[in-house]
């Protein structure tokens, strides 16, 4: 009974925590302006289901893929049993489940062990790529100190919960072939039977080593869960509203300003009457001036990098990457969030996404080509971002590069982004 008093209270706490950590984030990405994602939900369904749960994207990267959807399937698949665990630490039952299920039962535990097995095996290899042959796509000056250890925590969590799994399954098993207490047999162990042979044979010792790896395993994966939030692999679970959300019109599609757009066309159509708009801003400076759903993004990222191994800017040495603009504005939001917590909603720091986090050399390097956003596995758009904080610069600030100001010069005078006057146009033909 204390036990599963003890158990209780950890299960309640972490849960209060968790709920409490989404809340904020929730909270932080609302503050974005409004933007309308609900049209055409059938092919925002049919978008998340092929984009986010069948990983459609990851396998343009065959090794890579292969490896994450093992991780993937393998660490979701495996948390089925979290039921069995959570309802056995709540009436202290032992495989709660085993009777009712009776021979699937054994199948389940043992597909769940060559799982567990595929799982670990394939955090081993993510730890090598990614500190022995150290790719390249890993690297850059954004990943500091902080990225690359959320990264290798998170693939030694995963490595520890599946020893834990095993070796509480091999202790099980051990107790089962004794008929120790209440250990009946139940399942089927094709990996940790192989680990069995190293355990010690005596029943209480073996007691120990279960339910230490039991209780090893239940609170590894709450206390993962509360550090979901805290880490690049919150995409675990944004991963599925972000592709819903998703940008469904074709990658090279700009969106119009409606603001500028309602002047045009009470220009050439003097009884055209613009609807009334709230403007504060012509595009983004600062982190609130963005939309929900490019926080939801920021949020969502995974630091990856196969958006800046694909951008040209990054390739050919310009200061821009991709993963880096995503990252910034994530710092940035949670920066706006702590100070809402600690100041209110009215303070302000004196600081924005632009020039204190990205700098106007990264926004004109881009070349708009879209590359990053074909790259990305969960349908992030940096480059909206990009374009958005550019508006700002060339609307609001009228800082645009001398090579845009001089094309905006000649398409004004000239109707063309050339120097040529419009009567010497057509001279090319002569």
């Amino acid at each position: 009974m204390i036990g599963q008093v003890i158990f209780i209270i950890i299960l309640l706490g972490a849960a209060y925590l968790f709920g409490k950590n989404v809340a904020k984030i929730r909270r932080n990405i609302l503050l974005g302006r409004p933007v309308n994602r609900s049209d055409n939900p059938g092919e925002r369904w049919r978008t998340m289901a092929r984009v986010a749960l069948g990983q459609s994207k990851m396998v343009r990267r065959p090794i890579a893929g292969v490896l994450h959807i093992l991780v993937y399937a393998g660490f979701v698949i495996i948390n089925i049993e979290v039921l069995e665990i959570l309802i056995d630490g709540i009436f202290g039952s032992h495989r709660i489940f085993a009777a009712p299920l009776g021979s699937l039962y054994g199948l389940l535990i043992g597909g769940f062990e060559v799982l567990a097995l595929l799982v670990l095996l394939s955090c081993v290899v993510f730890l090598i790529r990614r500190n022995i042959i150290r790719l390249k796509r890993f690297s850059g000056r954004e990943m500091t100190a902080w990225p690359k250890s959320d990264a290798n925590y998170i693939l030694i969590i995963e490595i520890l919960l599946m020893t834990a799994f095993l070796t509480m399954n091999a202790a099980d098993y051990k107790l089962q072939v004794l008929h120790f207490g209440h250990y009946i047999k139940a399942g089927n162990f094709p990996v940790s039977t192989f680990l069995a042979p190293l355990l010690s044979a005596k029943a209480g010792t073996l007691v120990i080593i279960e339910r230490s790896c039991w209780w090893f395993h239940i609170i590894g994966i709450l206390a993962f869960l509360n550090y979901l939030p805290y880490s690049k692999h919150f995409h675990i679970l944004l991963a599925f509203p972000n592709t819903y959300y998703s940008k469904l019109e074709p990658k090279g599609q700009f969106s119009n300003m409606s603001s500028v757009t309602n002047e045009v066309k009470a220009m050439l159509d003097p009884a055209f009457v613009p609807p009334a708009a709230d403007i504060s801003r012509f595009g983004a400076k600062d982190v609130t001036d963005l939309t929900w759903k490019n926080l939801m993004d920021a949020y969502t990222c995974t630091e990856c990098g196969r958006c800046t191994s694909v951008c040209p800017a990054n390739i050919t040495g310009k200061l821009l990457s991709p993963r880096k603009i995503m990252m910034d504005t994530r710092d940035r939001l949670t920066e706006v969030g702590n100070n809402l917590d600690k100041n209110g909603k009215d303070h302000t720091d004196d600081k924005s996404l632009l020039d204190n986090y990205i700098t106007r050399e990264e926004l004109w390097a881009c070349t708009t080509c879209n590359a990053c956003v074909q790259a990305c596995p969960v349908n992030i758009d940096p480059l909206n971002i990009i374009m958005q904080m550019r508006q700002y610069v060339v609307m609001e600030e009228s800082q645009a590069p001398s090579s845009l100001n001089n094309m905006f010069g000649n398409m004004e005078n000239n109707g063309a982004p050339w120097k040529y006057s419009q009567a010497d146009r057509f001279n090319w033909n002569k």
